[in-house]
């Protein structure tokens, strides 16, 4: 009876369910590979919502945010159209570990991800709750909704965020809810569990909103933006950004703690009522308490909504406590004496599922044509959904073109860390992207994100024109400068200039040569008698000169570590095949640690490669593997 009546329903190549950022990226991707997809959202005008903090960017989160831009997406160009208040944190510090972050406003990003949906062909975008999935065997067929309409399509992509049996607590008062104001997805999370049966708890949460002209901000320390301002997108420059404001920072008191300690008794998060674990690095002001006794304060981020919104958004205080707690201990804090609370902050908890069980396309393996992506893969954070909305979706768009699917390696893109950690390694709490997740960090820094993936996004068929134009256009002024600082050659004594203390004997050096040096930048370089601007440096586009002036320096700078690296990355592809015959007796090679031989005796990887992905297995068990392997290999020559 189903199938008559789907017959006539609507059809698409592939659907996308939910318009939060794994979602938006993931449609996005789809419609630009050329493929009818379909949007499905509770509600439209929530598209491209921000859900907790107002920001885009941070350690980590940056480098997702700038692949995701390589690759055409949409993150970082809303980013730059919304942002009031930018900063390049870490800039002290070596590039590899460099990130932008974007404070925004919450309207304008939401305006600037809507328009840009809209106005993308091929895309159509519905109002509805799919209640559940149409399956033909261990396929996906379409998508059905609350309201019984349904849709067919051969790829579906799942971004439901924390909807999947959502429960929202405020004190003791709990109630169903994806998130404040939008209702849970109950039906679909209890068939998601026959599909894909291990299935786990996380939660997360929020802080109170305050009324901003509460708040006394002459008792707060102000936190400007940077100045000369960074720009997110590798298309984006400084005249898309609107007004610019300052952030603010204040600090919790003992008396703060104090308060939060007498009111723990009706804390949700430890009075047994919140069962699912919450971010290890995005802890409440309730966890932060009891878990760090010995400090005397805690740091608030004060983080305007926006330009016209009369709330701010104080980010590390995220609560649970019941109203009456939320408002007291909020009103202990210098400067917030006479705050209002707009709005309570809550914990969520949710059903998320083992990403273990997906391929790293974010597949998953019971289901074909059937993606996982965002926080129902147990990850937490704008920017790790998003990277994995545009994995799914250029992957259910290679599957639709019966085409090779593509994961970037740990080496290629932060993105390909984020998937393989996943889906070997799966996860027990909400995973958040850091650059020491990354071993081959100084590969994969900010601002060569385009130099490494755009090449990849216009061959898949997701760059347009206009960026791939730009990119070339950055991408030759690099070669030729490089070229000719590497053919001017530099005499002793206008070396000299950049160091008239030196005592050392100074000889005839080419200007790339002289860039590597710690004391010279490339504005510096460019200064010195023979060397000056290049040619027709007035008429390039001034973020694409600066992108490519920063990319020649770092370059520089970097070049021998950047060949050593290179070079383990290629001592690492000679053993990643490597296979492990499938009778080794773990338990008997010595040099393994007690927790290596459990590992190993539990996942029995194929490869060396594999085995290298599994959590607790080091390198130095890779090398008592290899090592072992030789002997092997040795004793087999040698015969009976």
């Amino acid at each position: 009876m189903e199938n008559r009546l789907v017959a006539n329903k609507d059809k698409y190549d592939a659907i996308v369910v939910g318009g939060g950022h794994a979602g938006t990226e993931a449609a996005s991707v789809l419609s630009r590979m050329g493929h009818k997809t379909l949007l499905v959202t509770q509600d439209p005008l929530t598209i491209g919502q921000m859900s907790c903090n107002p920001a885009i960017g941070g350690v980590g989160k940056g480098h997702l945010a700038k692949e995701i831009d390589a690759l055409g997406g949409v993150m970082a160009t809303a980013a730059d159209q919304a942002g009031i208040h930018f900063k390049k944190l870490n800039s002290s510090k070596g590039r590899a570990v460099q990130a932008t972050r974007a404070q925004a406003d919450r309207a304008l990003y939401r305006s600037a991800i809507q328009k840009n949906l809209l106005n993308q062909p091929n895309l159509t975008i519905v109002g509805g709750m799919v209640s559940r999935l149409l399956l033909g065997g261990n396929k996906t067929k379409g998508v059905v909704t609350e309201g019984g309409n349904t849709y067919l399509a051969r790829c579906v992509v799942l971004t439901v965020g924390t909807f999947l049996n959502g429960k929202i607590h405020v004190g003791q008062k709990q109630t169903e809810g994806g998130r404040a104001g939008d209702m849970p997805s109950i039906k679909l999370a209890e068939q998601l569990k026959e599909i894909a049966p291990r299935v786990g708890r996380l939660k997360t949460g929020t802080p109170p909103r305050i009324l901003k002209e509460s708040i006394n901000f002459d008792l707060l320390d102000e936190q400007p933006g940077d100045t000369p301002r960074p720009v997110f997108s590798f298309i984006g420059n400084r005249k898309q950004h609107p007004q610019q404001v300052s952030c603010h920072l204040a600090y919790t008191n003992q008396e703060t703690h104090r308060i939060i300690n007498d009111s723990l008794a009706e804390s949700p998060l430890f009075n047994g009522s919140i069962k699912g674990i919450g971010p290890r690095y995005c802890p409440s002001i309730e966890d932060k308490v009891v878990k760090f006794k010995d400090k005397s304060r805690h740091q608030i981020f004060i983080e305007p909504e926006g330009l016209s919104s009369p709330e701010i958004y104080p980010n590390g205080i995220s609560t649970s406590l019941n109203i009456e707690d939320q408002e007291r201990f909020v009103r202990s804090i210098k400067g917030f004496e006479a705050a209002i609370i707009t709005k309570p902050g809550y914990a969520i908890e949710y059903d998320y599922f083992d990403p273990r069980d997906l391929s790293d396309t974010m597949e998953t393996r019971q289901v074909k044509g059937l993606f996982f992506a965002g926080q129902i893969n147990g990850t937490t954070g704008y920017e790790e959904a998003a990277a994995q909305g545009i994995l799914a979706g250029i992957n259910a768009g290679l599957k639709l073109q019966n085409k090779e699917p593509w994961v970037p390696g740990r080496e290629e893109a932060y993105i390909g860390v984020l998937s393989d950690d996943l889906v070997t390694r799966g996860t027990n709490e909400p995973y958040r992207m850091f650059t020491s997740r990354a071993e081959h960090r100084l590969l994969l820094r900010e601002d060569n994100a385009d130099t490494r993936l755009t090449p990849k996004g216009r061959e898949i068929g997701i760059v347009d024109d206009n960026r791939w134009e730009i990119f070339c256009e950055k991408r030759n002024i690099v070669e030729k400068e490089k070229q000719r600082l590497a053919s001017i050659f530099v005499p002793p004594k206008t070396i000299k200039q950049l160091d008239s203390n030196t005592k050392q004997k100074t000889i005839e050096k080419t200007a790339y040569e002289l860039l590597k040096r710690p004391n010279v930048n490339y504005a510096k370089l460019i200064s010195l008698p023979g060397v000056g601007k290049r040619k027709n440096q007035s008429e390039e586009k001034t973020f694409v000169r600066e992108q490519a002036n920063e990319q020649i320096e770092t370059d520089a700078k970097y070049e021998g570590y950047l060949f050593r690296q290179k070079k383990e990355v290629e001592k690492q592809q000679l053993y990643k095949n490597t296979r492990l015959p499938g009778d080794i007796n773990y338990s008997s090679l010595p040099g393994l640690s007690n927790e290596a031989k459990e590992k190993l005796k539990e996942f029995a990887p194929e490869t060396i490669g594999h085995a290298a992905r599994i959590q607790g297995i080091t390198p130095a068990s890779l090398s008592v593997l290899l090592v072992h392997l030789k002997k092997r290999s040795l004793k087999k020559a040698e015969g009976p």
